[in-house]
């Protein structure tokens, strides 16, 4: 192997050439890989690290609507220290109800907090803060516009605040809230009125294991011991399993797009390696002619394209190791769990490994078709075509393509999802081959145009050697990324202005007294004036205890999506179907039902837990089991922007349950004022949520969301501009040369540049439509699929943004030929 090192390292004195085109590609794609797989880890990382600080003990133990039994407590107090937290939504007012928002009420014991680090804005303690008054979280002082000493209303209780949160360790676990902290003593809370028979909240029990325990053990015991107590358990190696499951399917959805990108970046590899081999066509076809056998060549180049190949995967690891730091440094503060700071070998050697199969896969054959050139190809213009690969290169490029969706299906969370996407990315792109020659069958079936610049764009189409395949691949890749991303910006901005109704309620409101239902529409109905609707329904809630009889904590591993057995879930009752809801199995119960309790459930749901009619389900209700039969399943409108519950039960024996109410109210502009001062003062204990600030919230969510598939996408796109600027750059000898000999034959430069403005022109029409075809159906996969939401394209948009990104890639086509035809023929002529 001492010669061919020796040949290769010579040679590559003279310039990489096509070779930067690998290096970009490969750079791209292993970088982005290797960056999410990194930042996916550090921030599990550091949720692992701060497990205790994040759920606020080694286990936590969460009830809904109601204390821990003596026998409960008792229990908890066994395992060591034990601190009690009470957390629902409530409204925090002004002293005179002129500004209201709502917040996320923490009402916290003198042990609060066991672990992690609680700081006031300014300093002080927290207890002797709490001994005081009222602590506010940021941003909430300003929207209320109080300040220190100011006294605030939450619910019956007016207590001054006397800080601000600067850090409140256990927040991440509490996963989404709409308003920010206001945190009270438990002894206030009690003040407060909130907490009632029907009042939504829940109790969390917060353990300090006293010595070594077996945190598995523990929760299994406890789930044993009080089967019926509907007590969700949690411990410090799982303290935000919400938080977790994110960052998970973020990150194997981020890592798909970087394999895409990647797979996009290995049809650069082949041309890269093709075009900078075919610079090579004189010294190989010399190298032979003195001697040099098929052997020396493979190995000389193989040695080049290893080099180059370790080079740019190397560089890409690096860059994504660097990924947790940066963001770390840049959005640390932001990010409610900063990476942790270090080296994650996993996803790094995942991402090189990604890097040289699909170097092997793209460049085997380029390498092969270099060892077979004859060294009479020295005295040729190099227009013959190198054919089809044979069979077993194909099974080379084969295996080490099938290696590499093996290793990203058995790494992803979801196998299916995850080899469905990549099966979709390689279809797109064996697709566009297609494509690609059916353009060229079509072009050489077409008759020859009168007009000879219409018949030399043509013929440009079918020319021996020409690039419309590599062309029409990367072209097609880009303006596909460009749909598809326009088809997720529309339907992510349109879910919320195009699913709300035109008589959308204004105000949600929670806990309202069952007996005081009278008395609050009354009230509403003169605060809001004329045209005021108002709606409500009877309100509890319980945990999911046994599914069809089998226990819920039995089960081994939760089905995906069953999201109603995680906590608590909201119930209620009706003796008619609710709006927005259809029957799609069963029967609905009489108006003047009086019989054994039945149960309406979302046929999603039921789907989902394997569940029919005649089915049994049992929820904890107050600690007490109910179980119903299933007698109908209905299909629920969530766009109604009422309250949609997935577990609706007949009238009867949960009525003898405490409950509050829930209503939707519809009001005129000029009496939401006026409304919030009067719910604050003839209903303290009720929480009133404007829509118009969830509205909000939910927008900052998905408009967060937006941004990072538009990150994400970025690299891909990138690598689809890199193809094609690799694919214009090793057609510009053939540009050139085409340019020269109609030059020669009298052709103007304006004229030559037409002609190759008609040929970008017909590629890009053409694969603008299959751009936009491919892209609907890859945007519908992960609107409707991956985040569950309802397809609704804003179509004016993403066409416009296919025809800007078809020209603006047509322009850079032009600007990329611009060297051939400022070529002169006397120089060119020489130069070939």
């Amino acid at each position: 192997m001492t010669l061919p090192w020796r040949l290769a390292l010579r040679d590559l004195r003279g310039g990489l050439g096509g070779l930067r085109l690998l290096i970009a590609c490969l750079f791209l794609g292993v970088g982005a890989i290797a960056g999410v797989g990194s930042l996916s880890a550090s921030i599990l990382t550091a949720l692992a690290a701060q497990g205790q600080d994040i759920l606020g003990g080694d286990v936590a133990v969460e009830m809904s609507q109601r204390r821990a039994s003596p026998e409960e407590r008792a229990a908890f107090e066994a395992l060591g220290d034990v601190s009690e937290l009470v957390l629902m939504r409530a409204n925090v007012a002004t002293a005179d109800n002129s500004e209201t928002i709502i917040a996320e009420l923490k009402a916290v014991d003198t042990a609060y907090p066991l672990y992690g680090q609680f700081r006031l804005r300014g300093g002080g303690d927290l207890q002797n803060a709490l001994e005081d008054g009222l602590l506010l979280g940021t941003g909430a002082a300003e929207r209320l516009g109080v300040r220190i000493g100011d006294r605030l209303r939450v619910g019956e209780a007016r207590l001054p605040l006397t800080g601000i949160i600067e850090n409140e360790p256990d927040k991440v676990a509490e996963g989404f809230v709409i308003g920010p902290t206001v945190m009270i003593g438990l002894g206030d809370f009690a003040r407060t009125g909130l907490e009632r028979a029907g009042s939504l909240y829940e109790v969390q029990y917060r353990i300090r294991a006293a010595g070594d325990l077996d945190l598995e053990e523990v929760e299994e015991d406890l789930l044993e011991r009080f089967p019926d107590g509907g007590l969700d358990v949690d411990t410090r190696d799982n303290a935000a399993p919400g938080a977790r499951r994110f960052i998970l399917n973020v990150g194997q959805f981020l890592t798909l797009v970087g394999l895409t990108a990647l797979i996009v970046a290995g049809v650069g590899v082949g041309s890269g390696v093709s075009s900078y081999l075919r610079s090579k066509t004189r010294s190989i076809a010399s190298l032979k002619s003195i001697g040099a056998g098929s052997k020396l060549i493979f190995r000389t180049y193989m040695i080049q394209i290893g080099l180059v190949t370790f080079g740019a995967v190397l560089a890409g690891a690096v860059v994504g190791a660097l990924v947790p730091s940066a963001v770390s440094l840049v959005a640390g503060e932001v990010l409610p769990v900063p990476p942790a700071g270090g080296i994650y070998p996993l996803p790094l050697l995942t991402a090189i490994l990604y890097g040289f199969l699909t170097a092997f896969a793209f460049a085997v054959w380029p390498l092969l078709q270099a060892r077979d050139i004859p060294a009479a190809r020295l005295f040729r213009a190099g227009v013959e075509t190198a054919g089809r690969p044979p069979a077993s290169v194909l099974g080379l490029m084969f295996a080490a393509g099938l290696l590499v969706a093996v290793l990203a299906v058995v790494q992803a969370r979801q196998p299916l999802f995850a080899a469905g996407f990549l099966a979709a990315a390689m279809a797109t792109l064996l697709l566009l081959g297609l494509i690609a020659g059916l353009i060229v069958a079509a072009a050489r079936a077409l008759p020859r145009p009168r007009h000879p610049l219409f018949r030399l764009a043509i013929a440009n189409l079918t020319r021996p050697g020409g690039m419309t395949r590599q062309l029409t691949v990367s072209l097609g890749l880009g303006l596909t990324l460009f749909a598809v991303l326009g088809v997720i910006e529309t339907n992510l901005s349109g879910q919320i202005e195009r699913t709300i109704p035109e008589e959308a309620p204004t105000h949600f409101l929670l806990d309202i007294p069952a007996e005081g239902e009278t008395e609050f529409r009354d009230m509403v109905s003169e605060a809001g004036g004329a045209g005021t609707d108002i709606r409500t329904v009877p309100s509890l809630r319980g945990a999911i205890t046994a599914v069809d009889g089998k226990l819920v904590s039995e089960m081994e591993e939760i089905p995906e999506g069953a999201w109603i057995l995680r906590g608590d879930r909201g119930l209620t009752f009706a003796s008619e179907i609710p709006e927005g809801n259809r029957i799609v199995s069963g029967e609905w119960w009489p108006a003047d039902y009086d019989g054994p309790q039945l149960l309406s459930m979302d046929a999603e749901v039921a789907r989902t837990l394997g569940l029919e009619v005649g089915d049994t389900l049992t929820v904890n209700i107050f600690g007490f089991p109910l179980t119903a039969e299933i007698a109908n399943l209905r299909e629920i409108d969530w766009a109604t922007m009422g309250f949609n519950f997935g577990l609706v039960y007949s009238p009867g024996e949960i009525e003898e349950a405490p409950y509050s109410l829930m209503a939707t109210i519809r009001v005129p502009d000029e009496g939401d004022r006026l409304l919030t001062r009067r719910v604050g003062d003839s209903f303290p204990s009720s929480s009133i949520i404007r829509v118009s600030d969830v509205l909000d919230s939910a927008e900052t969510v998905l408009g967060q969301l937006s941004a990072a598939i538009r990150a994400a996408s970025a690299v891909a796109i990138l690598a689809g501009i890199a193809v094609l600027v690799g694919a214009i750059a090793a057609a510009r000898r053939a540009r050139t040369y085409d340019a020269v000999m109609l030059k020669v034959l009298g052709a103007t430069r304006p004229q030559i540049l037409l002609a190759f403005l008609i040929e970008f022109a017909i590629l890009s029409a053409v694969v603008a439509g299959l751009a936009l075809a491919l892209g609907a159906a890859g945007g519908w996969f992960v609107i409707t699929q991956v985040f569950d939401l309802e397809w609704l394209p804003d179509w004016g948009p993403v066409v416009a943004v296919v025809l800007a990104g078809a020209s603006a890639i047509s322009l850079l086509s032009l600007v990329g030929n611009w060297s051939a035809l400022r070529a002169r023929p006397a120089q060119a002529l020489r130069a070939l």
